[in-house]
């Protein structure tokens, strides 16, 4: 498969060409096997997922692919922590010594939006969103993405954060956002940035 590497600070990002995929390609993963019956999507998201997170490894001298978990998690080297996400034809991977977050997402469209609105977030955290400086699909698209880093995070920490509501928005700008998870007293700031018109990152990071 076709894949370009760039890098952003500490995040690894792997754009890839799925048309010159050929199932081989999925030999260079010592877990290839548990793909075998995978479509032809997920065995390449995975595959360029798995390439961005060998890269974000490198810089802590470790050469291993991340395994699969019994959750369909990645399996982290021992000390270390790690996060992948992809969208469209982009992966992205980021490690850390301590826990951390990442995910990519496609901005919703108005009427996406709206019909997602309540399964993502709360009135009062709609409240908060509507009245942003942002437009209301980029703010919820953030909302959602943010919720989605922070789960990635500390999913083996707090194994019952699993629904949107379980962490609360209150505050978003041009660059950070603040989210709530009452399940770990915790108040969370996370970045965000546009990848281009149509995707942004948010990333946790825990100092």
């Amino acid at each position: 498969m076709k894949t370009h590497h760039s890098t952003l600070h500490t995040l690894q990002r792997i754009d890839f060409d799925p048309d010159s995929f050929t199932p081989g390609d999925l030999l260079w993963l010592p877990h290839h096997a548990k793909l075998a019956r995978s479509g032809k999507k997920r065995q390449t998201e995975h595959l360029a997922g798995r390439i961005a997170a060998v890269h974000a490894l490198r810089a802590f001298g470790e050469k291993s692919v991340p395994g699969i978990g019994k959750n369909r998690q990645p399996i982290w080297p021992e000390g270390l922590y790690g996060s992948i996400s992809h969208c469209g034809n982009t992966a992205i991977a980021i490690v850390a010594r301590s826990p951390v977050g990442i995910d990519i997402e496609a901005v919703f469209s108005p009427q996406l939006a709206d019909e997602l609105a309540s399964h993502i977030a709360s009135e009062e955290e709609l409240a908060v969103l509507r009245h942003s400086t942002l437009p209301f699909p980029l703010a919820l698209t953030l909302a959602f993405s943010a919720k989605e880093s922070l789960y990635k995070a500390f999913s083996l920490q707090c194994p019952e954060l699993q629904g949107f509501h379980d962490a609360v928005t209150i505050s978003l700008n041009a660059e950070t956002l603040a989210v709530e998870l009452p399940a770990l007293s915790l108040t969370a700031s996370l970045r965000w940035h546009a990848v281009d018109a149509q995707r942004i990152i948010t990333l946790f990071s825990q100092r």
